[in-house]
């Protein structure tokens, strides 16, 4: 059930990140939630590491939402190097 609502949570995070970050980024549903899974990881690391992650839902998704914009900024900026 944890991983389940990993992807779930992952996947509402990356929706958010897309709609706050401007520009056209691309991608579709597995993108999104790939970026957004990736965003709850980097989120929860960042958090924990700087000491401010709050257990819960609603922290999670925070942590993932926040995780998920570097991410997408990271990606975008790669992205377009290439």
């Amino acid at each position: 059930m944890g991983i389940l609502l990993m992807i779930v949570v992952g996947f509402l995070a990356g929706t958010a990140a897309k709609y706050l970050m401007p520009g056209d980024e691309g991608g579709g549903f597995i993108m999104t939630t790939v970026l957004g899974i990736g965003g709850a990881i980097v989120g929860g690391f960042l958090g924990r590491f700087v000491g401010v992650y709050t257990t819960g839902l609603l922290g999670n998704f925070i942590g993932a939402t926040v995780g998920a914009v570097v991410i997408l900024f990271a990606y975008n900026k790669l992205r377009s190097k290439s």
